[in-house]
This record gives structure tokens, C-alpha cells and sequence, in this order.
């Protein structure tokens, strides 16, 4: 952390912050650039008037937040983490939580929300860096260390006068929030200390893919780990590649997919087919590979991959398989796998798209 700045007035930040978006930083690097977490930078901006991006802080009613996004019409939800940007275009509905788990279950805009991450919540008003082009109004959720966990964005279609009278109902006065650096991240448990052969057996007896969580923290096992101690049983380590392949094959054959990107705090999921797949190396180093359909985009920076595994679950429906991906501190950057819903089972064009690129037989019954 920049120690100057952490301490430093909130026109300093500001001032240090349009600077770096003047040099083609995006937000997020920027802040980066600065010593500062992006949500510290953006608390910098409330209630300031002045400043190229405005931002109001908003109360932590985050269900109904989203629930009122559905009056603003069509948006652009967006999720990330370090490595995979996930965006997608529709209508935020079918909102509801059971105490800090939230879903959005429409076609287009389908999340995964877990409230207890969320710790502050903004409107951005940022004007553009090109002429002629109109200001990018977007809400933006950030944990308790700052880390972006979820925002949304209006589009040309979007209604903003909801979008308006939303911000102002959710407005608060109150003191702007702070935020803590992130703690050290745990150390993974010795291989020798996990019971390999009950994780196992616990494994060959899962019904449904949500037990997966539950059974790791049961045997202590970090996911990795895990995949690891699985390796030749529902697990294959593939080439760092494979998502490039994955995408490419998957564009080709017009198999429905479904693409999950995980924050601090949301999982953003994709359903459907893709089909503009596009490679782009930067001068920078940084080498992505992107989908850039209509509605849906991803961007997801393939030399940041550490580890890529084909993932096999049993579940009441028969075998479901995932391509996992993480980078090199661990961290879930994606997972694909099949369309599919509960009760269905796992396509059959996908099944054999994964065992191709894992170049492994096709699994016609259940993993032992």
C-alpha cells in the first residue's frame, strides 16, 4: 500500500486518480497505480462536485438495491476478479435471498450473491475521456477490503429516470465507509493431513454439485488441493490452453455452455452458445482471450492461467464436468461447463468437447 497516500486528503486522491485515468489507466489499474484499493479511491469522490467522476454513497439495502434495478430496464452487469472479466447485458428480476445468499435468476443477468461480502455500495457518475460521448453512470459494490464484488452499468437502453429516482431513494448521508487491508491469505493444509481415501469416498457419494463445498471444508481440504488429491479419480490436469480450446471448439460445434466468474462476492454465470472468439496480446505483456457477443462478453487473460483441471461431480442426474481454472495465487479465475438444469442430465456434445481437449475417453457412467 501507498503509505503517502493512505493518509493523504481526498482531493490528493482525486487529483492523483484523474491523472492516471488522463494516462488510458482503466479504474481499477489506476487505484492500483496509486497504492489504494479501488473502493478507497471511489469513497474519495463522494459527495464531491467538482471532480470528473462523482459518486454517492449508498445504504446497505443490496437486495432491494438490485430488486430496483428492474424499472431501469436493460443494463450491463459486470463481475471480476484478478484475471476474467465477466459482462452481461439484461434485466435484473426474479431477485430473492435467504438471510445473506441472494440469487438473480433471469436468462441474461443469472448471479450468485453472497451479502456477507458486501460492505459498501456507490453511484458513479464519470464523465468520458472522449468527445462527444455521454457520462458512464454505473453502481458499484465493494467488500470490506475494497475489492469490487459486483457493478452495473447503464446502457443506451436503460431508463434513466428509474436509474435516477433508484440512486436517490438508496442515497445516504451517513459517514462514508472505510477500508481494511486484506489479511494474509491462509496457509494450505500438508497433503499427509487430508484423508485422502474418505474424501474419496465422500466425493463418489455426492448428489449434487453444491455438496462440493461443504465436503471440502468437512475434510479441511483447500479446492486445489483437493483436484490434486483427486488426480486420475474425477480430476485430469490439462495444459494451460485448454480455455482457448475450450472456447474455439465450442464456437465451432454451436454447444451451449455456461461460463461462472467469481468475485469476492458474486458468481456471474453466462448460458449459452458462443461465437466471437478473439485472442489480443497487449504491449503490456498481458495476453487475453475474449468472447465478444452481442450481450455477452468475456475477457480473460490467459498468461495469468496457473493450473487448468477437468472436473467430474457425481450428482443424482448422472456425472456433471466443469473446466476449472486458477491463477498463481490460487485463486478461481473461471469454470465452464455444460448447459444444463437440475433433474437434466450433462449434454452429451459437451461431455465429448471436454474429453477431446482432455484427450481422455468419453465417460458414459459414473466415475470411480
Amino acid at each position: 500500500m501507498n503509505n503517502e497516500l493512505q493518509s493523504a486528503p481526498d482531493a490528493t486522491i482525486r487529483e492523483r486518480f484523474a491523472a492516471r485515468r488522463a494516462q488510458g489507466l482503466r479504474a481499477r489499474d489506476a487505484a492500483e497505480a496509486l497504492g489504494l484499493s479501488e473502493g478507497a479511491v471511489i469513497a474519495a469522490h463522494a459527495g464531491a462536485a467538482d471532480a470528473a467522476l462523482r459518486a454517492t454513497a449508498l445504504k446497505g439495502e443490496w437486495l432491494a438495491i438490485l430488486q430496483t434495478l428492474e424499472a431501469c430496464g436493460t443494463v450491463m452487469a459486470l463481475t471480476r476478479n484478478e484475471s476474467t472479466v465477466h459482462e452481461k447485458d439484461g434485466v435484473y428480476q426474479h431477485l430473492s435471498a435467504n438471510g445473506p445468499i441472494g440469487l438473480a435468476l433471469s436468462r441474461e443477468i443469472d448471479l450468485r450473491l453472497f451479502f456477507m461480502h458486501w460492505h459498501a455500495g456507490f453511484a458513479v457518475t464519470e464523465a468520458s475521456t472522449q468527445p462527444g460521448q455521454a457520462e458512464a453512470r454505473s453502481l458499484q459494490f465493494y467488500d470490506a477490503h475494497g475489492t469490487a464484488v459486483h457493478k452495473v452499468y447503464a446502457r443506451a437502453a436503460t431508463d434513466l429516470s428509474a436509474w435516477n429516482a433508484l440512486v436517490e431513494r438508496f442515497a445516504t448521508s451517513e459517514a462514508t465507509p472505510s477500508f481494511s487491508q486484506r489479511p494474509a491469505r491462509k496457509a494450505v493444509p500438508p497433503d499427509a493431513g487430508i484423508d485422502a481415501s474418505g474424501l474419496r469416498e465422500a466425493w463418489a457419494a455426492m448428489q449434487d454439485t453444491h455438496e462440493f463445498f461443504e465436503m471440502l471444508r468437512r475434510f479441511g481440504a483447500e479446492r486445489q488441493q483437493a483436484l490434486r488429491l483427486m488426480q486420475g479419480h474425477f480430476t485430469e490436469a490439462l495444459p494451460k490452453d485448454s480455455v482457448t480450446r475450450l472456447l474455439n471448439e465450442a464456437a465451432l460445434s454451436g454447444v451451449s455452455i455456461m461460463v461462472f466468474v467469481p468475485s469476492p462476492g458474486c458468481i456471474q454465470i453466462h448460458t449459452g452458445p458462443v461465437s466471437n472468439i478473439r485472442p489480443l496480446d497487449t504491449a503490456s505483456g498481458a495476453r487475453w482471450i475474449n468472447v465478444l457477443d452481442k450481450g455477452f462478453n468475456l475477457h480473460l487473460r490467459t498468461d495469468l492461467i496457473d493450473t487448468v483441471w477437468m472436473v467430474r461431480k457425481p450428482t443424482a442426474d448422472g456425472i456433471v464436468t466443469s473446466l476449472e481454472m486458477f491463477d498463481h495465487s490460487g485463486d478461481l479465475m473461471a469454470m465452464f461447463f455444460g448447459e444444463r438444469k437440475p433433474g437434466v442430465p450433462e449434454l452429451v456434445e459437451w461431455r465429448e468437447l471436454l474429453a477431446a481437449i482432455a484427450d481422455v475417453p468419453v465417460i458414459r457412467e459414473a466415475a470411480a
